[in-house]
């Protein structure tokens, strides 16, 4: 049994709507109460942080609620509750945020947002490891460079996409990310990010089909967009000002 134990209106409101809404069984009492008999997680604010020591107590801040109800259920099911941040890595990541076994969030967002995403996630959590798939390459390798003060790994995601069946399509990449935190990987720092010729070539048919007057970015250009510096629309607004500087 989860107990909500707390006077801090804010904190109350947050974490009773976070547990409602994910259909958990749970009770509330004054903080200065005795708590059930079969009470396994005491949720409380700061002020009773110290208040509960017989039994696990996760401390919710107002402003993160569902931080510390994904610490109680990973807690209430007695896994440990580490956090794993899964990755499905392209122009739009998958990510999954496991708590122990269990999926507490899931995100599909651009490859410019996926960082903050990943780095919001894995602060103040329980011992949190990110694992980004091997594939899509030069994204997966912007994300391994970019991301700090959280551990690596690089998993290979042979075989992590599931068959998606009638109504289930755009969840692939997520889905892929669950499975992909579920497998451990190899410890990794840093990713050399080297585009190929027919990674540097797709980026510039990508950017022939954007471009307002059919025409593709040059190689520069392109190598920019590779290593995560510059995305295609920004590219092709370079490479209209070079034009325009050309011709004046």
């Amino acid at each position: 049994m989860i107990v909500v134990a707390t006077s801090d209106f804010e904190v109350y409101h947050g974490v009773v709507t976070e547990l409602r809404e994910r259909g958990t069984e749970f009770t509330t009492v004054e903080p200065d109460t005795r708590v059930p008999d079969h009470t396994t997680v005491v949720i409380t604010g700061p002020e009773h942080a110290d208040a509960f020591e017989s039994v696990t107590t996760i401390v919710a801040e107002p402003d993160a609620p569902r931080r510390a109800v994904d610490q109680a259920l990973a807690a209430a099911r007695g896994n440990g509750g580490r956090t794993v941040i899964g990755v499905d890595p392209g122009r739009n990541p998958g990510i999954a945020v496991l708590a122990g076994e269990m999926v507490v969030a899931a995100f599909q967002v651009p490859l410019a947002n996926a960082v903050d995403v990943i780095q919001r996630e894995a602060a103040d959590a329980t011992s949190p490891i990110v694992r980004i798939g091997d594939g899509s390459r030069l994204q997966g390798s912007k994300l391994v460079n970019d991301l700090e003060d959280v551990p690596v790994e690089l998993v290979d995601e042979t075989g992590t996409t599931p068959y998606l069946g009638t109504g289930a399509r755009g969840m692939g990449d997520v889905l892929a990310a669950v499975n992909i935190a579920r497998l451990e990987g190899e410890p990794v720092e840093t990713r050399e990010i080297e585009p190929t010729a027919g990674e540097l070539q797709a980026i510039k048919d990508r950017s022939r089909e954007q471009s307002e007057t059919n025409r593709a970015i040059d190689e520069p250009l392109a190598r920019r967009v590779a290593t995560g510096e510059l995305t295609i629309d920004e590219a092709l607004a370079e490479h209209r000002r070079e034009d325009t500087d050309g011709a004046s």
